[in-house]
């Protein structure tokens, strides 16, 4: 049980105020909350158990910094997308993504969260404790409970700002993500 507390507690905390949290709230702007939540379900369950299972090989198998300009790029995709917008006009004639909401979210989960500090915690957990069920449990729970507070937040804005403002906000989440990111690779590369 000590292990199930300890990543609990260190996912969780480690999850507040991340990127994943604001990116469902983008998400949940744009789809149904219940497949915003399986999708990122979906994603922490993959990305947890890759961490467990994996350990500290993951590190090695994908360069941190490769894997932060991919998910870079990929976020300002989603704010392009998303800026393009499904105005009530032209919903008719938007074609839905061709992997629909629930894979949508859990991709992006999975690439955001490779090398992400919440994943690095969970490698530390799994060689810190033999029970690595138990690290696995505890690390998903935390992080499906940080990042279910994103998408109450995200509903919440959804409901109180119009269409179109929310679109913007959730443009601008994915698109600050985005460059904050790839500025992240570039000053590594610079300074390494």
């Amino acid at each position: 049980m000590e292990a199930f507390l300890a990543s609990f507690l260190v996912v969780f905390l480690a999850e507040l105020g991340d990127k994943t949290q604001f990116i469902v709230m983008a998400f949940t702007a744009k789809y149904r909350w219940q497949s915003v939540f399986a999708g990122m379900t979906l994603g922490i369950l993959v990305v947890h158990s890759l961490a467990v299972a994996v350990g500290s090989l993951a590190g090695q198998l994908i360069p941190v910094h490769l894997m932060t300009i991919i998910a870079s790029c990929l976020f300002i995709g989603f704010g392009v997308w998303t800026l393009r917008g499904d105005d009530e006009e032209e919903e008719e004639n938007v074609h839905p993504s061709r992997f629909g909401p629930l894979l949508t979210v859990a991709m992006t989960f999975i690439v955001g969260e490779m090398g992400d500090k919440t994943q690095f915690a969970a490698m530390t957990m799994a060689a810190q404790y033999e029970s690595w069920l138990m690290v696995l449990a505890g690390a998903v729970a935390g992080m499906v409970l940080a990042d279910s507070l994103g998408i109450l937040a995200g509903a919440f804005l959804h409901r109180k700002l119009p269409a179109k403002k929310m679109r913007y906000l959730s443009a601008g989440i994915f698109l600050f993500f985005g460059v904050v990111g790839l500025l992240q690779s570039a000053f590594q590369g610079v300074f390494a």
